[in-house]
C-alpha cells in the first residue's frame, strides 16, 4: 500500500536544553471516585498516568490516541485548567528561566495564562452566545490586563483581519457565524495575548472536511507569523500527519510511543500504533485492496481499574507472559524513536509507506 505523506521537517537529534519550551515529566492526573451519601472516595480514575514528553520551541507536537486515553486531560493540566495529582511541567519563560507550572499557586498563574493558551474543540460552545465578537475576544484582554480599554478595539480588529474575518463583524453575535468562522474567532481569542504556546484540543474535528484544511493552513501561517509552538491534540491521524513534527501516542493515560512524524507513519514500533495507522483512510485507490486493517479485540482498558503489566496486553496479538506481569519502560530504540514495548525490536509492524 502506498500513499503520499507530507510531514514538516523534524530535527534528527534531540534538541538542546535551551530549545525546550515545555518538558512534562511523570505527569499524573487522577480523578477521585466518590460514592454514598457521605461522598467517600472509593477509588480513582487514572486519566493521565505517568506522562512524559517535551516540546521544542517553534515545533508542533501531536498528541494522539483513542477517545478516553487522557490526551485532553493532559492538555488541560498543561494550561492549569486542572490541578495535577503529581509530576512536573517545566516551562521556559521569555527570560530563559524555567518554572514548574504544576507547583505555581493558583493566584500566581496570571502571566502563564497569557503565555499558554488553548483552542477548544467545539466552536459553538466555546463562545459566550450572550456576548458579541468584540466582547468575547476583548474579555481576555481585560481579565489579563494586557492593554488599556482605548486600545482594545484596534487590537481585536487587527487580529480578526489576520484570521480572515472582517473587523465589521465585531458587533455580531456567535449565532450569526458558521462553524469555520466561529473557530477563527476562537483562534483570534487564543492569540490576542501574544502567547508562546498554544494547546489545540481537537481544533478541527468539529468542522467539515473542506473547512478543516483552511483552518490547518491558517494555523501553520499563524505559527510562522507569531512564532508559536503548538501542542496539537487529535484522534485524527490524517490531520496529525499533515501538521505535526513529532507525535506522542497515548493509551489509557500512558505514552506508548514517541517519534518524528515520518518515522512513526512509516515504521511504527508499537502494536497499538500499527492498529491506529491501519485505520487512516487512503486518498489514493492504489493499494486499498491489499491493505490490511487491524481490528483490536476487546474494549479499551478501564482507567479506574487498569490491567496489570502493559495496559495494552489484553488487546495485543503479540502479548506474552511478561506483558501481563511487568510494565514496559519507555525507551529509545533508534534515533528519536522511543517505545514502551517489551518486544519492539523483535516485531515487524506495518506503517503507511511514503
Amino acid at each position: 500500500m502506498t500513499t503520499t505523506i507530507t510531514v514538516p521537517p523534524a530535527a534528527t537529534q534531540p534538541p538542546l536544553a535551551k530549545d525546550v519550551l515545555l518538558e512534562v515529566s511523570h505527569l499524573k492526573k487522577h480523578f477521585p471516585i466518590v460514592q454514598g451519601i457521605f461522598n467517600s472516595v472509593k477509588g480513582s480514575v487514572k486519566a493521565v498516568d505517568d506522562l512524559s514528553f517535551y516540546i521544542s520551541k517553534g515545533e508542533t507536537l501531536g498528541l494522539v490516541g483513542e477517545s478516553g486515553c487522557g490526551k485532553t486531560t493532559a492538555g488541560r493540566c498543561i494550561v492549569r485548567a486542572y490541578p495535577v495529582t503529581s509530576g512536573q511541567m517545566f516551562y521556559r519563560q521569555a527570560n530563559g528561566s524555567m518554572v514548574d507550572l504544576a507547583a505555581v499557586p493558583q493566584q500566581e498563574l496570571g502571566p502563564f495564562r497569557r503565555d499558554i493558551r488553548m483552542i477548544f474543540q467545539d466552536p459553538y460552545s466555546s463562545l459566550n452566545p450572550r456576548m458579541n465578537v468584540f466582547q468575547n475576544v476583548s474579555e481576555v484582554l481585560r481579565v489579563n490586563k494586557v492593554c488599556p480599554s482605548s486600545e482594545m478595539k484596534d487590537r481585536v480588529a487587527a487580529l480578526l483581519r489576520r484570521v480572515g474575518l472582517r473587523p465589521e463583524y465585531m458587533q455580531r453575535y456567535p449565532h450569526a457565524f458558521s462553524g469555520g468562522e466561529r473557530q477563527r474567532i476562537v483562534i483570534a481569542r487564543a492569540l490576542v495575548t501574544n502567547p508562546r504556546l498554544v494547546v489545540c484540543d481537537e481544533a478541527v474535528s468539529a468542522l467539515d472536511v473542506s473547512i478543516r484544511a483552511q483552518i490547518l493552513n491558517l494555523l501553520e501561517e499563524l505559527q510562522t507569523d507569531f512564532d508559536l509552538t503548538f501542542l496539537f491534540i487529535s484522534h485524527d491521524l490524517s490531520v496529525i500527519r499533515h501538521i505535526c513534527n513529532r507525535v506522542v501516542v497515548m493509551y489509557v493515560g500512558k505514552v506508548v510511543e514517541i517519534a518524528d512524524a515520518l518515522d512513526l507513519y512509516t515504521d511504527p514500533q508499537h502494536p497499538y500504533t500499527e492498529a491506529l495507522l491501519s485505520s487512516v483512510p487512503l486518498a489514493q485507490p492504489i493499494g486499498r485492496e491489499n491493505r490490511k486493517r487491524i481490528h483490536l479485540l476487546g474494549e479499551i482498558a478501564d482507567p479506574s481499574n487498569p490491567p496489570s503489566g502493559c495496559y495494552f496486553h489484553p488487546r495485543c496479538r503479540f502479548a506474552q507472559q511478561i506483558c501481563r506481569e511487568r510494565t514496559p519502560e519507555l525507551r529509545k530504540v533508534k534515533g528519536n524513536h522511543a517505545v514502551a514495548c517489551h518486544f519492539a525490536e523483535e516485531l515487524s509492524l506495518s506503517g503507511v509507506i511514503a
